[in-house]
């Protein structure tokens, strides 16, 4: 237990927790802005592979990682915009569509890195470009006592903090976000005020895509240096558990993110103490259904109360 404890209030484990919850923040806030938009976004998974291939192989091909982040957000939110034309113009079943993208995914991406390198596992044999950290940018911040490594990290995972501002602030601050929320929540009434509905729900997937692509990218070039098959390992669902537990709200999903991240990072570091492996790599899993169980179990106990009041007023 002592161990435990020493681990989880260390400085690498602080250091830890933003860094696995980066892929979880960042579709989690795409998946915020598609189910607000009423058109959740099932194929976060999906998008995050589609992205993290891209991006390394472009980061290959072009020796440059920027441009690698930039190919891996292009096809990232086109995969978005394809699950966009196929529910909204060709009316295909959204949940259907997103699981046949997840699994165009999740095979295609290994197909195209075994004709670019012969192996069905992952793109190692590969140099592949990756995004700056803090102390690429200034040199002196990881040497600063105690809290140089959990400041020295991705600079996707400081623009993820920073896109949840930018998330909270669109959707209630600007027009197009109170447009979006307002056929998330009745289609038919925004229409009748004039606002294009369909419209409204292309933007919310993609942006959606967008976002999740930017977690993708991440795992590829951020976390690691390569590709692996299915490497995203379920985060895409993951971050939407945490939109629901975070109450649909940009700060709730943050936090909820940094919880699962929290669950990950423990995880991770008791993997090096004497714990069983089949225990540790339940631990983000279990913190999923726990959360999700304690969200329902909330949620029942707001509507047994509003239905109190609304028979105490009648």
């Amino acid at each position: 237990m002592e161990q435990v404890l020493n681990v989880v209030f260390s400085t690498a484990f602080l250091a830890a927790v933003l860094r696995v919850s980066t892929p979880l923040i960042l579709p989690a806030l795409g998946g915020l802005i598609s189910e607000l938009g009423g058109v959740i976004n099932i194929a976060l998974e999906g998008i995050m592979l589609i992205a993290a291939c891209a991006g390394v192989l472009v980061s290959v091909w072009t020796r440059s990682a920027g441009l690698g982040l930039l190919a891996g957000l292009a096809l990232g939110t086109l995969t978005s915009l394809v699950l966009a034309f196929f529910h909204l113009n060709l009316k295909a079943d959204l949940i259907l569509a997103a699981i046949a993208l997840n699994l165009l995914a999740s095979g295609g991406t290994i197909f195209v890195v075994y004709l670019v390198t012969g192996d069905k596992s992952s793109t190692s044999r590969l140099v592949s470009g990756q995004m700056p950290f803090l102390r690429d940018i200034i040199p002196t911040i990881a040497d600063l006592p105690t809290i140089g490594p959990i400041l020295n990290q991705n600079i996707l995972t400081y623009a993820a903090f920073v896109l949840t501002a930018a998330v909270a602030f669109f959707l209630y601050r600007t027009r197009p976000g109170v447009h979006l929320r307002a056929v998330g929540e009745n289609p038919e009434a925004a229409r009748s005020v004039g606002i294009d509905v369909r419209r409204m729900q292309y933007l919310a997937l993609i942006l959606s895509g967008a976002l999740a692509a930017l977690g993708g990218v991440y795992l590829s070039m951020g976390y690691v240096k390569f590709f692996a098959r299915d490497m995203t390992g379920g985060r895409g669902f993951i971050a939407l558990a945490a939109i629901y537990l975070g109450a649909r709200h940009p700060l709730g999903v943050l936090v909820a993110a940094l919880v699962f991240g929290a669950a990950e990072a423990l995880a991770i570091q008791l993997g090096n103490l004497r714990v069983p492996t089949q225990l540790v790599q339940i631990i983000p899993y279990a913190a999923t259904i726990i959360a999700l169980v304690l969200y329902a179990i909330a949620q029942r106990q707001r509507v047994a109360a509003r239905q109190r009041k609304f028979r105490q007023a009648a």
